[in-house]
C-alpha cells in the first residue's frame, strides 16, 4: 500500500440504528441505504465527537475533513464540526468522497445470512466456497474491492494533503478496510477484526513518522459516556 504520508489520519465511523420497519420513501419505493438520515441518538453521539475534537490541542486538531456521501455520515462530520471553535474560522468543512462510501450488499442489501441461503442458495454456497474476503455478491462489492477504491483514495489523500492531520467520517467497513491496508493485516487477521463491531462515532487514529503509518487507537467510545455507544445489529448481510 502506498502510505498516506507522513501525516496523522483520523477516521470516525458513523452508521445509523435503521427503523425495524423498512423504511419507505414518499413514493412507496424502499428508501436508499445513502439517504437514511442519523436518528436523534446519533445527532447526540456526532455532538459527543464534536466536543472531542474541540478539546484537540492546536498542533492536533484537523485540518480537512473528508466524508462519505451518505447522509448519515456527512450530517455526523458537519454536526461534529459545529461543535469546535475552530471549523467556522478556518472555513473547514466536509468535503465528499464516493469512495469513502458504506460497502454496496448488491442483491443482499437488507437480508440476512438466512435471507441469503433461502433467496439465492447458490451464491450462499459460492461464499461459503470462495470464502468472505473475496466473495462478491451479485451487484455488490467484496472486500478486495473496497480494498482497492480505498487505495486509490489514500494514494490521492497523500498527494493532495501533504502534512495534513485528516479527519475521514465513514462507516464500520471503511474503518477495518483502512486497518488491513495502513497496518499491512492478513486476511485471517483483518476478518477476525471485523467480528468486533466498531461502535458509532467511535475513534480510529493513525500517526505518520515520514516513513510510515503506526495506529494510537481503534474503536475508541471515551467520548460517549454522556451518548452511550451502539452499534448497528447487522440487519443486511456481511458477506
Amino acid at each position: 500500500m502506498a502510505q498516506p504520508g507522513p501525516a496523522r489520519r483520523e477516521h470516525r465511523q458513523r452508521r445509523v440504528r435503521r427503523d425495524p420497519r423498512h423504511r419507505r420513501r414518499g413514493d412507496g419505493h424502499p428508501e436508499r441505504d445513502a439517504d437514511i438520515p442519523l436518528s436523534e441518538t446519533g445527532r447526540r453521539q456526532a455532538e459527543a465527537l464534536g466536543r472531542r475534537l474541540a478539546a484537540l490541542p492546536e498542533d492536533e486538531r484537523p485540518t480537512a475533513v473528508l466524508s462519505s456521501p451518505f447522509l448519515r455520515a456527512l450530517d455526523t462530520a458537519r454536526i461534529a464540526l459545529a461543535q469546535t471553535p475552530y471549523a467556522a474560522s478556518g472555513g473547514l468543512e466536509p468535503r465528499v468522497d464516493e469512495r469513502l462510501r458504506d460497502r454496496d450488499q448488491g442483491a443482499f442489501e437488507g437480508l440476512t445470512h438466512v435471507g441469503i441461503r433461502r433467496r439465492f442458495p447458490d451464491e450462499a454456497a459460492r461464499l461459503a466456497r470462495v470464502g468472505k474476503f473475496y466473495y462478491r455478491p451479485p451487484g455488490g462489492e467484496s472486500w478486495t474491492d473496497l480494498a482497492l477504491r480505498l487505495r486509490a483514495f489514500y494514494r490521492d489523500l497523500a498527494a493532495e494533503e501533504p502534512g495534513g492531520r485528516v479527519l475521514v467520517v465513514a462507516h464500520d467497513a471503511i474503518i477495518v478496510m483502512s486497518r488491513y491496508l495502513v497496518e499491512e493485516l492478513s486476511e485471517r487477521e483483518v476478518l477476525a477484526i471485523e467480528k468486533e463491531p466498531v461502535a458509532n462515532a467511535s475513534l480510529s487514529r493513525w500517526r505518520g513518522d515520514g516513513r510510515a503509518m503506526r495506529a494510537v487507537t481503534y474503536n475508541d467510545r471515551s467520548h460517549l459516556d454522556e451518548a452511550p455507544a451502539t452499534t448497528v445489529p447487522d440487519a443486511s448481510a456481511s458477506s
